[in-house]
């Protein structure tokens, strides 16, 4: 085990910062997520604006040094952006390994990332960061030739080589990615002929999402009270109420500051959300953060380039974690409200009717596919002229060929006849 400190800069010239004890408890959590890790301690570090060279100042240093020693610590993780000139100088006056919101993200993804797609999409994603941590690194290797500086000396050559080295590594693994996500693709247009909708649940980390998605289909994902606890997208059948059947998305968690490194190489998993008939917004209405938690879901959908027009649900969940009253006056917000609903993906409550909810907002959505009607389904082919839906028909040796626009619950009804 890896004994660790966790310290968050608390920047007062940062009108939109986080509270800082809130963001400091998720810092630990996000530690803790890695197994390897023992956290020894944490602390806010209030800060009037950062220093280019040191972040903190030198007495700041000098105090957290000491605690550092005592405490036998090993790494130190620091809850925000910090330049590669900050941690080399950090790392030799604390005589510790540190990393930053950035890397720590990047390793509990590496931990979690099962399918081949997502080991390829964390390491692209570890390179880009590492590339940006060149700079000036190599400070061991000084300049040995003269003249006007038009030449460099070694220390210069050898970032250039390893910026070459992680470039090449970078287009291996985009040529990889490629490959991974044309599959994907194939996949998404053999499920549009279906046709079976998609259902997409979004949310930050460890909103329930994956309890939500066990509880509507039976299945078996990894479902902890850990940030991050499932990395690789999960797709299963469900049939709706109505009987309609839908296939329900299971994505990533997000979470405030997602490194860019990680919203562009997981944006081919991401698109299943644009793909998406209907969105559902998990949240974790009991957290104190909530509010902001569903901005910063907001901000990386609209990001994403999400439809504004695709149907919406909102769920606010761990209903069963909430005292009675505080219970009662949520579930009384959220009748109010349109497309919201108060639930416990844990107990079921309030499913039922978030499914009548989402079969509603399909009942909107139309899709064209290609049907062949035996001759003797004289009566079935009535029902979908009867219904209007058929685009177009042709008639062959084998039967009719319809070309039909319809939606979920058209198909529903028509399968049960």
């Amino acid at each position: 085990m890896t004994r660790a400190w966790v310290l968050h800069p608390d920047i007062k010239i940062d009108r939109d910062r986080r509270d800082a004890t809130m963001a400091l408890a998720e810092a630990v959590s996000l530690a803790r997520a890695l197994p390897e890790l023992e956290v020894a301690g944490a602390d806010v570090v209030p800060l009037s604006k950062p220093q280019p060279g040191m972040l903190f100042g030198s007495g700041k240093i000098e105090e957290l040094g000491a605690l550092l020693e005592a405490n036998d610590v090993e790494l130190v993780l620091i809850d925000g952006p910090v330049t590669p000139v900050q941690q080399r100088n950090l790392e030799k006056a604390w005589k510790v390994k540190l990393l930053d919101r950035t890397g720590l993200i990047l390793e509990i993804f590496s931990d979690r990332a099962a399918t081949r797609e997502g080991v390829l999409q964390v390491e692209m994603a570890a390179l880009t960061y590492q590339r940006t941590r060149l700079v000036r690194a190599w400070t061991h290797l000084e300049r040995q030739r003269g003249g006007l500086g038009f030449v460099g000396g070694p220390g210069e050559t050898q970032i250039e080589a390893d910026r070459r080295a992680i470039d090449e590594q970078l287009v291996r693994l985009r040529r990889q990615l490629e490959k991974v996500v044309k599959t994907r693709e194939l996949h998404r247009k053999a499920r549009a002929k279906v046709p079976f909708p998609i259902v997409a649940l979004v949310g930050y980390t460890n909103a329930g999402k994956s309890t939500l998605f066990n509880r509507l289909t039976g299945a078996e994902v990894m479902a902890k009270d850990m940030l991050f606890a499932t990395l690789d997208p999960t797709m299963r059948s469900v049939r709706l109420p109505t009987g309609a059947d839908v296939i329900l998305s299971d994505t990533v968690g997000f979470i405030s500051d997602l490194p860019t490194e990680l919203v562009a190489s997981f944006r081919a998993t991401l698109e299943e959300v644009l793909a998406a008939d209907v969105i559902v917004h998990v949240r974790d209405i009991s957290h104190p953060e909530t509010t902001e938690q569903a901005r910063d879901v907001g901000t990386i959908l609209e990001s994403l380039g999400v439809n504004k027009r695709t149907p919406q649900v909102e769920l606010w969940n761990k209903m069963d974690q909430l005292g009675a009253e505080e219970a009662d006056a949520i579930r009384q917000r959220a009748e109010r409200e349109d497309h919201i609903f108060a639930v416990s993906a844990l107990s079921g409550e309030g499913l039922d009717d978030f499914l009548e909810e989402v079969t509603r907002a399909l009942g909107e959505e139309k899709r064209e596919e290609e049907v062949l009607l035996g001759y003797e389904k004289g009566r079935e082919r009535a029902w979908l002229f009867e219904k209007g839906l058929i685009e177009d028909e042709r008639q062959e040796e084998d039967g009719y060929h319809l070309t039909l626009r319809w939606s979920a619950k058209d198909k529903a009804k028509f399968d049960s006849l």
